[in-house]
Formats: structure tokens, C-alpha cells, sequence
């Protein structure tokens, strides 16, 4: 009897491991783009259906390192940071052709990036516009003509150290990054209500109409 109780037992906390292990983590900037955000959107541009509201697809990081044809260490060291930035490992970028008036040849690590897609996403957008850039200094917004006309916004950062994940006193050089936001927005009017509602903080209230 003693054997069949504690088998029994054993089982119920396998079970319980199990269903706590299922349990879907969700960032709060996801859950609000569900919960808030995306009906908000649907009644401002009268959707129809809840799959023409445009939400944010992937998030692209991008650091160029100059004088990484010289010295390698500095695109490992890049790398390093974006990892420690993004949450997830970056990659280096390759040169695609040879410019020999850079001295630059094919196949040569210059740059560091990494995409960032779902949860890992919302997580980054949302330390961006909550902790590192109001850690800009004189920060006044981001601006608003960023926008490619297809639904898609870049901005640039000058320099890593606004993200806390990076420690100041390790910092041997200062970089900056290019980050592009990936929606499936059909204008960059819509893209801009998105962006705006998940926290982006804009110099301008309005984007141009397609």
C-alpha cells in the first residue's frame, strides 16, 4: 500500500512539473498589444477583421565596426555587447564583395547583427523605449521621418552604453547601431500608430499619409 501512495504521489508531481512547465511566459508589452492596443487599432482605422490590424513582425539589429578589417577582436567584442544588448547571440556580418580601396576583401567579418523575433522582441522593444533611451543624453524623441514607405522604421543609436545591460568600465570603444522595425503594416501611417502604442516615443504626434 505504502508503494502504490508514493507512486501515485510521484505521478501527481510529475503532473504538476508538467502543466507549470507548459505555462506560456508572455511579456506585458505583448500582452497589452493584445489586449489594448490591437482593438485600439481596429476601431481608429476600421478594420473589418482582426488580421488587417498591423503588428510588429521582427526587430534587426545592426552594428557596423570600423577598423574591423585590422583587427578582428573588435567584431568579436561587437558581438559580445549585441548579444548582452538583444538577449539572444548575434552574428557577425560578412563583407560581399572586395573594395580595395578600403582594403576590404570578400568574406571579411565587418559587422555585427541579429534579428529578434516574438517574445524576445517585445522584451527588447520594451527596455528600449522604458530605460535606454530616456538614458540619452538631452533626450527629446526619435524622429518621425524614419519610415521607408512600407510600413517599416530604422533609427540609429550612437552609442551602446544606453543600454544598462552594458558595463561603462568595460567599454573599450563606443558604438553605435542601426535598429529597423519590421511591421506588415500596408502604410507607414499605420505603422506609425503601432509603433506610437507600443511605447515608441515620437518628436512628431503624426506621420505623413501614404
Amino acid at each position: 500500500m505504502q508503494s502504490i501512495f508514493k507512486k501515485g504521489r510521484l505521478e501527481t508531481v510529475r503532473k504538476q512539473h508538467k502543466g507549470m512547465s507548459q505555462t506560456k511566459y508572455t511579456p506585458r508589452l505583448q500582452q497589452r498589444y493584445h489586449e489594448q492596443i490591437a482593438p485600439a487599432l481596429m476601431k481608429k482605422f476600421n478594420y473589418t477583421s482582426f488580421m488587417q490590424v498591423p503588428r510588429l513582425e521582427k526587430i534587426c539589429l545592426n552594428q557596423g565596426v570600423n577598423g574591423a578589417t585590422s583587427d578582428k577582436k573588435l567584431v568579436d567584442i561587437a558581438i559580445t555587447e549585441m548579444t548582452t544588448i538583444a538577449g539572444q547571440k548575434a552574428v557577425a556580418a560578412k563583407s560581399k564583395k572586395d573594395i580595395s580601396n578600403f582594403k576590404l576583401r570578400k568574406n571579411v567579418p565587418i559587422a555585427a547583427r541579429v534579428t529578434l523575433r516574438r517574445e524576445r522582441m517585445y522584451e527588447f522593444l520594451d527596455r528600449l523605449v522604458s530605460i535606454s533611451l530616456p538614458r540619452v543624453r538631452d533626450f527629446k524623441g526619435v524622429n518621425s521621418k524614419g519610415f521607408d514607405g512600407r510600413g517599416n522604421y530604422n533609427m540609429g543609436v550612437k552609442e551602446q552604453i544606453i543600454f544598462p545591460e552594458i558595463d561603462i568600465d568595460k567599454v573599450t570603444k563606443m558604438n553605435g547601431m542601426d535598429i529597423t522595425f519590421v511591421t506588415n503594416a500596408k502604410t507607414d501611417e499605420e505603422a506609425f500608430a503601432l509603433l506610437e502604442a507600443l511605447g515608441m516615443p515620437f518628436t512628431k504626434k503624426q506621420v505623413a499619409t501614404n
